[in-house]
This record gives C-alpha cells, structure tokens and sequence, in this order.
C-alpha cells in the first residue's frame, strides 16, 4: 500500500514502454507521424535509386554482374567520352533558358493574382492549376498537334493568313523544346510565387510611393527583392525538372534531339546496357544536385543582400 504527502501531487503511474510507443504512435509528436511515409520512400525510391547507381560501378553482361569486385572504370570512361560533356551542355542549356522564360512568364501572371480578387483570383488560380490535372506526356503530344509540320495548327493558321509563304519548321528543333518545357513547367514557377506575392507586406510598397517613388520604382525596388526567395525556389524547381526531363525532348525534339537524360533512357531501356545508363543517371543526378545546391545558394545571398539594402 502506497501512501502520499498531504497536499502533494498524485502517484506516477508506471505505465509499459510499449504501450508509451503506441501512445507516441497515435497521438503523434516528433517524427513518429512521419514515419510511414518515410518508410514508403525508402522501399519504393531510395532502394530503387541506390540499387540503380550501384549497378554503374559493375560489369553487366546478358542481366548478370560479372566479377565480384566493384570499379570505377565505367564511370572514368563515361567522364573521358566528349559525347557526354555535349549531351550535358545540352540539358544545361535547355534547363537554363526554360527556367528563366518561365520566370519572365510566371512572375507577371503571379502578380496580377496578388493585385485582383474575388472571381478573378480563382478564375486565375484554376487556370495556373487545371494543367497539372493533365499528364506531361498528353500535354507534350499536344504541342506534337500545335507545332506539327504542314498541317500543323501553327503553321496551317500562319499560312491561311498570307503571313508565310512555306511552313516553318519548329518541330524537332530546340525551340519546340523549349516550348514544351516552359508550358508543361510554368505551373511550379507560379506557385511559389503567388504563395509570396500575395502575403507580402504592402505596407512597405505604400511607404515607398508616399516617399516619392513611382510604382515602377516601387515595384523593382520593394516588390521583387521581397520575392527574390520564392523567385530562386521556383528556378530550382523549374531547373530541376527541365534538366532531368527526358519526355519533352524525346518527342518534340525528335530521335535525333538528345539530353543527358534522353540518353540514361536509351541506354537503359533501349539498348539494354544497365552499365552505361547507371553512369549516366549517376552523372545526371550528381550535376542537378550540384546546380540546385548552387541555385539555392545564391538565392539566399541575393536575398540577404536585397534585406541589408533595403
């Protein structure tokens, strides 16, 4: 029989670690919630990831490992081949040139959405949203219909107004890429933005005007460095996506238009060199990894820059 003090706080009851875990499980805290997601991730992309990249430092002949030591003589050979520097400048530059149309289109479409309200916000909420409802690939086979070759709708309206005389080859060009790329990934450039833009302290922007400076001053001055976070989020974003995008170029850059990993595809799928495609994909992630690293970095020195000099 336990006795306490007058007036002094009850008994602690010893209650089984196992029913404090599934206590813990419940009723959530620290990273106990995250956990099967976690799990989820680790089986079905980690695993896959790791298992994949492991294969480009064996020899696969026929399905099967030979020798049972690993090397790094794909990987040197890969770094010595001038094709693969080529394919990567080629994804780099797609990947930069995409990014940046997509901020020059969405930072426009973004402030609009923090300037209006009511229905017009929603109507322009949906229409930045309804693409993502659609795959990539159907969205991409679509531009195939818009930038076609005569009969192309681009080409057949150009021609039915007298504005061309022969049609104008777009399609497998870079700048179908380029098309494609903006359009399917300008929804991830908007909605960083709009999720700044519409929160920002207008205080500042009134403060400015009634000091004297215009609304164009006021704008590159107030408006864009207090954006200047969800700008770099959504180029790495963006730039992410475009550069290890293999769908766009495959189908509206042509058999002939190849990235990085248009090549990790075809190397893999296509000829069946496990090896070679692992490699790729290797160098593939490591230099996106490297760049969005990079992308980040800035943005956070430009932001600390723009905060001080404001």
């Amino acid at each position: 029989m336990t006795t306490t003090t007058l007036g002094g706080p009850p008994p602690k009851l010893l209650v089984p670690r196992h029913r404090r875990l599934i206590r813990r499980l419940l009723h959530g805290g620290g990273l106990w919630p995250a956990v099967p997601a976690i799990v989820f991730l680790v089986i079905f992309l980690v695993l896959p990831m790791a298992t994949l990249l492991a294969f480009g430092f064996v020899t696969i002949e026929r399905g099967r490992i030979v020798g049972d030591t690993l090397t790094l003589e794909h990987l040197i050979k890969a770094l010595n081949d001038d094709l693969v520097w080529r394919l990567m400048w080629r994804s780099l530059w797609v990947a930069v040139v995409s990014s940046l149309l997509t901020l020059a289109l969405g930072y426009p479409v973004a402030y609009l959405f923090s300037q209006v309200r009511g229905l017009a916000r929603v109507l322009i909420l949906v229409a930045v949203i309804s693409p993502l409802l659609t795959s990539a690939l159907v969205r991409a086979y679509a531009w195939l219909v818009i930038l076609g070759g005569r009969r192309g709708i681009v080409n057949q309206t150009l021609l039915s107004l007298g504005v061309i005389d022969e049609p104008l080859r777009i399609l497998n060009t870079d700048w179908a890429v380029l098309i494609g790329m903006t359009q399917i990934h300008l929804p991830f450039m908007i909605l960083p933005l709009l999720a700044v833009l519409a929160e920002r302290d207008r205080r500042l922007e009134e403060a400015s005007e009634n000091l004297g400076a215009s609304r164009t001053e006021t704008f590159f001055r107030v408006t864009v460095p207090m954006s200047i976070p969800a700008i770099f989020a959504g180029l790495a974003l963006v730039f992410a996506i475009s550069y290890t995008n293999f769908i766009v170029p495959q189908l509206l850059g042509g058999g002939a238009y190849a990235t990085l990993a248009v090549q990790v595809y075809e190397q893999t799928v296509v000829v069946l060199d496990w090896t070679r495609g692992a490699v790729l994909a290797a160098i593939l992630l490591a230099t996106c990894f490297a760049f969005v690293l990079a992308i980040v970095a800035a943005g956070r020195q430009l932001a600390r820059w723009a905060e001080v000099t404001r």
